[in-house]
């Protein structure tokens, strides 16, 4: 059933509301929404921040892990009090706290070949917050298998990058198009290569920013274009590239 916008709700939502590219039928549309976070680390906890105080109706959430003192530097919605609880059950209480009409799925696991198309196939937005390229490369599978958006993100260092694919529109590259083969995962490690906190904030924030002008339907869209954030130099770029011939995401 629709969700329809109450006088709180109204209250609730006013400072966006009364933007030009949002107004009552767009916040309509993202009460409406249904998101999916996988993974609830450094990028997920921003994403999942901004998407329930934007009003968000669904939102997945999918991790296997608990909370560690290591993580309190860059994943927001953690304190110390959280520590060795797990990450989905602390989310899904603190966004039910900020909104509690906000309806919470959470799956304790985490995502693999055997259970990916079930996760996946009955939201509408696909938000990637893994720290691996295998996890990655799966979700691109299964979003093009189900025409869904997925945005996905990647943080090392001092260094942050956007992805986001609209797998409806199959004139649009995928990831595969985009790496000639599977990096190396020491490129997402931050136990080895490190990470600054802000940059988990920025990225996350980015694609949560991405998931609403989807939800919104603005069109000022990333598409087929990779966003390149270094924050040392404070330089934000755009990466344009082509869809390959013979990818998995050809018509």
């Amino acid at each position: 059933m629709s969700k329809q916008i109450s006088k709180k709700n109204i209250e609730r939502y006013s400072r966006q509301i009364i933007l030009k590219n949002v107004g009552p039928a767009g916040q309509k549309k993202i009460l409406n929404s249904k998101v999916l976070i996988i993974g609830l680390g450094g990028l997920g906890c921003p994403v999942a921040d901004h998407l329930c105080r934007a009003g968000v109706g669904t939102i997945g959430i999918v991790d296997f892990d608990k909370v560690s003192l290591s993580n309190l530097h860059r994943q927001s919605f953690f304190s110390h009090k959280d520590i060795k609880k797990f990450k989905v059950d602390v989310i899904k209480k603190k966004i039910n706290l900020i909104d509690p009409k906000i309806k919470v799925k959470k799956f304790k696991k985490a995502i693999t070949e055997n259970n990916a198309n079930s996760l996946i196939k009955n939201f509408d937005i696909i938000i990637d917050g893994s720290d691996n390229f295998k996890t990655k490369f799966l979700l691109n599978k299964i979003s093009i298998k189900y025409n869904k958006t997925l945005i996905i993100g990647a943080i090392s260092k001092f260094d942050g990058h956007v992805f986001a694919f609209n797998f409806n529109n199959r004139n649009e590259p995928c990831l595969k198009c985009f790496y000639q083969s599977e990096p190396s995962d020491d490129l997402l490690n931050c136990e080895r290569e490190g990470i600054l906190g802000p940059v988990a904030g920025i990225i996350g924030s980015l694609q949560a920013n991405e998931a609403l002008k989807r939800i919104l339907q603005t069109k000022d869209y990333l598409n087929k274009k990779i966003l390149i954030l270094d924050t040392l130099k404070l330089n934000f770029r755009k990466v344009l590239f082509n869809k390959k011939k013979n990818c998995i995401c050809k018509k």
